[in-house]
Formats: structure tokens, sequence, C-alpha cells
């Protein structure tokens, strides 16, 4: 009677039937994941709903798949593409793209939205918004259900971010939110939707925020041009965001600005007063107007933040008569915080000659034994930084066997020692190194020693002496080797990745630093593939100084080459509030536009690097891993001139 009530059935049963009845439910009844002939256990594909409901995306696309591999035909196609959905969801394009690939596009049905939809998502992965559109906007014309309407008005959202129309993306999403019930998945939604603000061009998002009579989505938009134009950090950000939430008090953006613990304006302090310590006469004058400019420019966006106007006084070190005296007036002309000086002798005399009655950021590093006063803080564009770089990012390709080449003077060494310290305690091995004599154009010898191709020779010389006749002979390179260190300025490198080519090993994967790109108007195909580290504002500038970089190139093209130190100056100026607010203890991460920034205890600002790679004779942004922790060690000394040798689907 018990089974009857559950399941009607004819009365007419066979007792077979009934026997066999019984068992299919206490089956269905015991199993969670996975369900019979070849039926997935709707208990089962709930726990994946909720799993995706709550972002835990990975594991929402184990439990699919899970599941699809105990269905059969249309379910299991159907199941493997809601995988497909959340390892994009996750970032893990790889096992999306692989779970894909076993899916035909099917011929009709609920499969077919699915299938176009995670085509559309690989599509704007891939930077194809064009392609996606073609595919999702018909898709949105169709009558869909709700959880497929969902997912189709979120990627024509993406895609209209991509296209810079950040005002229909926001009503796109602000829709999107309307139909959810879920709380975890309204966060989800508003997290989409400032992934895409952050991500858009500040004057997209302005012109939008003009034009909408929303007052909803307006909020949203003059947020996000706060936050892109800002990138969140500095005066700037924390005073805009004060008066953003005096005009938009009950916006629902609010719950985005909890989360970010975005400091009190009215309880930060700033310095009013800040001294800038330039070589702006003699040799190093250039790189002192290049800093300058930077530091400025840095001001001058960020002054709209400030209740009171900033002082900034310039003094240069030469005129003054010197570093130390340079502070002194500076001090005395009342400077709350002092940045400076550049040269490395003036960073030393200044730290031997005084205590530090105002605070002060150099822009150079002592050397490492020097002991800097309380009060000095550092702040350098160390090659050592770049080199530890490579050494994490080759560690994070997977690579742990390496060979080096790198010059024979003393800014090559300090390279080596940096990159094999760092790749060694990361568990790589470096197998060998060669040093070359940057005067001489021919390399054949360097090369063929590290990449043991004299051994080669050798051995073939010794079989034709044996033999006592010619031979077919191809020299092999030796095969334990997975990339090379290549420190090298960028004439150089030139000529030392064609002859690695020449010299068999082209295959092989090569990593450099910024030196290898000198924007000096000469063609780089001979440095295709080549991936080195950079500065942002060089290789892939954030969307608050993307404007930057060509305009300082409009206006000082005589300083085009000099980038790098536009934004050294700019990130100076925003290192001066977090170190005066902080009064010198760690602080909040700063992405700045010489890198992501950071304090290590001994008072040294150290650098996390943005990531390209030279494709048809130039660099072009490559995906960025994300760091190891700890700092870099080294120097950088710019008296040498040494110096210059994707948003996850939520």
């Amino acid at each position: 009677m018990t089974i009857a009530s559950r399941h009607p059935a004819p009365t007419l049963r066979s007792l077979a039937s009934k026997v066999v009845l019984v068992v299919l439910l206490a089956a269905l009844a015991g199993c969670e994941t996975t369900g019979i002939a070849g039926l997935p256990s709707r208990t089962g594909e709930a726990r994946a709903e909720r799993l995706a409901n709550e972002g835990a995306f990975a594991d929402a696309a184990s439990a699919y798949i899970g599941l699809a591999a105990e269905a059969a035909g249309a379910e299991r196609e159907r199941l493997t593409l809601l995988a497909v959905e959340q390892w994009l969801n996750a970032g893990d394009v790889v096992r999306a793209n692989k779970a894909f690939a076993t899916v035909p596009r099917p011929a009709t049905g609920e499969n077919v939205w699915l299938w176009d939809a995670n085509r559309a998502a690989f599509a704007l992965r891939q930077g194809d918004t064009d392609r996606a559109l073609s595919i999702i906007e018909p898709l949105s014309r169709q009558p869909l259900p709700l959880s497929h309407r969902l997912r189709v008005e979120g990627l024509r959202a993406d895609a209209w971010f991509d296209k810079g129309d950040p005002g229909r993306a926001v009503q796109l999403l602000l829709q999107r939110d309307s139909w959810l019930e879920n709380r975890d998945a309204r966060e989800l939604n508003r997290q989409r939707i400032w992934q895409g603000l952050v991500a858009s061009d500040p004057q997209d998002l302005r012109r939008a925020a003009e034009v909408t009579r929303d007052p909803r989505v307006q909020g949203w938009l003059s947020l996000g041009a706060l936050a892109a134009s800002t990138g969140q950090q500095g005066m700037g950000w924390s005073g805009g965001v004060a008066r953003w939430k005096e005009q938009y008090p009950g916006h629902d953006a609010n719950t985005i600005i909890a989360e970010l613990d975005v400091p009190d304006a009215d309880r930060q302090e700033f310095p009013r007063q800040i001294a800038l310590l330039l070589p702006l006469s003699g040799s190093a004058a250039s790189a002192g107007e290049a800093i300058q400019n930077g530091f400025l420019g840095a001001y001058f966006a960020s002054a709209g933040g400030l209740d009171d106007r900033q002082v900034i006084r310039v003094y240069d070190v030469g005129a003054e008569g010197g570093a130390t005296a340079a502070y002194a007036t500076a001090v005395e002309d009342g400077a709350d915080f002092v940045v400076g000086p550049l040269l490395r002798q003036n960073v030393t005399e200044l730290a031997n000659d005084i205590l530090v009655p105002v605070p002060v950021l150099t822009l150079n590093y002592l050397a490492d034994n020097a002991l800097a006063p309380p009060g000095l803080y550092q702040f350098s564009l160390a090659p050592e930084d770049e080199a530890v770089a490579v050494a994490q990012r080759a560690i994070l390709d997977g690579h742990t066997h390496a060979v080096a080449l790198v010059p024979n003077n003393n800014w090559g060494h300090r390279l080596f020692t940096s990159f094999a310290t760092a790749f060694e305690s990361l568990g790589g091995t470096v197998l060998d190194s060669r040093s070359y004599v940057s005067s001489n154009p021919d390399f054949s010898n360097t090369i063929e020693d590290l990449m043991g191709l004299s051994g080669s020779v050798k051995r073939y010389q010794r079989l034709r002496a044996n033999i006592g006749g010619p031979l077919q002979f191809d020299p092999r390179r030796r095969q334990d080797a997975e990339f090379v260190f290549l420190a090298a300025d960028a004439p150089t490198g030139r000529l030392l990745k064609s002859q690695l080519k020449f010299h068999y090993s082209g295959d092989l994967p090569v990593y450099s630093t910024s030196a290898i790109y000198e924007m000096d108007g000469r063609s780089d195909s001979d440095l295709n593939g080549v991936l080195f580290a950079d500065a942002p504002w060089i290789v892939s500038p954030q969307p608050w100084i993307r404007e930057f970089p060509s305009l300082y190139a409009k206006h000082w093209p005589q300083h085009r080459r000099l980038g790098r130190l536009n934004a050294m100056g700019y990130d100076a100026y925003h290192l001066v509030g977090s170190l005066f607010a902080s009064n010198g203890t760690a602080f909040r991460e700063i992405d700045g536009a010489s890198g992501r920034l950071y304090l290590d205890p001994d008072g040294r600002i150290h650098r996390y690097l943005a990531w390209a790679q030279f494709r048809d004779g130039r660099p072009v942004p490559a995906p960025t891993p994300d760091p190891f922790d700890g700092p870099a060690d080294g120097d950088g000394d710019l008296d040498d001139g040494t110096w210059a040798e994707s948003i996850g689907e939520l």
C-alpha cells in the first residue's frame, strides 16, 4: 500500500513489475549523485546548481561532469555543456575547451541554447566581441527559459562592456538582477557589474553617465568612472567615494563599497606640502624631468579629491648644492614629506648626512649593506625585481630547468644572481649559464657552449676521423633545458635571439626583462616570441592611466623612451599618501603604473611586473599570473644606466 500511494500504477500490474518498481524506488532513494539507466539524480543536479549559485564554479563543474559520466545521449551532452559553463565561470579555459570539444552542435532543443551560449563565451574570452554578439544577440530574441535567459543576458552585458558601451551593459545586468531571487546570485550579479565597470574606459563611463536618465544606472556608472580613473586608491578615490555616497545614499552599489573597505576621507591624513628633489640640470636632467612630469600628472589627476590643494615644491639637487642641502631647504620651506633624490650617490649622501625629521621617499636604493635611517623609504625601478619576476613566471608556466645568457658586466651579474637565487628557491634548477661580451656581435661560441653544440660537433669530428669519410650531420642541442633567461638590451637581444635560432635553439622559450624593449623605433621582429616583464605604463596600462603614455609622448616627444620614469613619478606621488597615512607600516598593495607596489620590512618598495610578448615585431600584453609573495632582493642603480638595459565570467 505504501508503494502504491507514492507511485500510482495500473491495478493490473504483474507481481514481477511490482518487484521491479520496489527495487527502482529503493535505488533512487539511496543514490544522491547518480541515477538509473543513464538518468542522473535530480538531487545531484540540484547540488551542482546550488554550488553555481554560491559562486563555487569549479566545484559545480566537477559535479556536472560527474553526473554527465553516468548519463547518455542528449542528457550527457546537456550536463557536459553545463560543466563547460561553470569551468568558464571559474576561468578554467583548458578544461572547458576539452569538454566542449566532445559535444557536437545539437540540432534542436535546450542543448542548442547551451552550446551557442558557450560558443559566445569562448569568443569573449578570445577577445572576439563581434563574433560573440553575432551569436548571442539572435539567441536573446528567442523565448528562453529563465535559467538560459539569465546566462544569455549576462553574456550580452559582458560583450557590451567590451564594446565600450557600459550604459547598455549596466541596464542589461540590472534587468537581470530583477529576475534573480537568490541573494547570493544577486550579489554575484552586482560583482559582475562592478568588474565590467572597473575594466572600462573612464571616458566611456563618464559619457554614459551624462546621457542616462536612470538614476540607478547613473549611480553605477559614476562610481565606476571614479574607480576606473583613480585605480581605487589615493586621495581622489577616498574623497570621491565620500561625495558619491552623499549623492546616492540608497544605491545598491553601496554593498560594493562596503566590501572594498574604502578609507574614511575625513580621517585620512595627507601631507599638505611635498618637496620633490630631482636632478634638473646636468647629464641626468632628462631623467629628472620625466619623473617630475609623472609626479605632477598624478597630482593633477587626484587634486579633485582634496579639500585644499597640496603645495608641490620642486628643487634642483644640483642647483641647491647637493642632496643634503636640498633636503634642508625643503624642510625649512615647510615640507611635510620629501620625494627624492634620484641618483645613487645623492641617496647615499642623504642617508649618511642626516637624521630624518621629515619622512623621505628616495627614488633609488641604498647599497644592500647600507642601513637606512628611520623615516627613509626607498623606491627604485630595480632590474633585480624583474629578474625575480622572470623566475616566478617561468615556474608558474611549468618550467623547472633553465639556462642563462647574461652580459659580462656588473648589471648582468646582478641580474643572474637575482634570477638564479629566486628560481632555485622555487624549486627550479639553473643548468648552465654563459656571459657574453656585448661589443662582439658574433655570439656563436658562447651559444654553442651553452647549448651543448660544441660537444656535438666534437663527437661528429671524432666519428668522421674514425670512419675516414664525410657524414651527414645535424648538430643536436642539449635537451634538458626548458627555457632561456636572456638579460640583454634591445640591440644585443635582437642579435642573440637570431643566433639562438640559427644554432638550433629557436624552439626554446626565451624570458627577459624590460631592457629588451627600448622603444628605439627599430623593428623588433627578431625578438618575436620573447616574453618579458615590464611596467604596466609601457606594455599594458590600466584604465586610469591609459591616456597618459600617449599624452606624455605627444607633449614631451624627446622623453618618449623615458616612459618608465614617467610611471615611477606617477607612482611616487601615490606612495607618498600611503606612507604618510600608514606612518611607514605595511600598507595595502598599490596597483601602480610601474607595477603592483608593496613595502618590505626594510622600507623598500618592490614591484610585481606586467608581462608582454613580442609578436609581429611589437610587444603584445600577455596574461599576468598571480605573483608569489615576498620581496625581491637587489638594488637599482640609475647612475650607470642599467635600468634601461582576463575577468572571469561571473
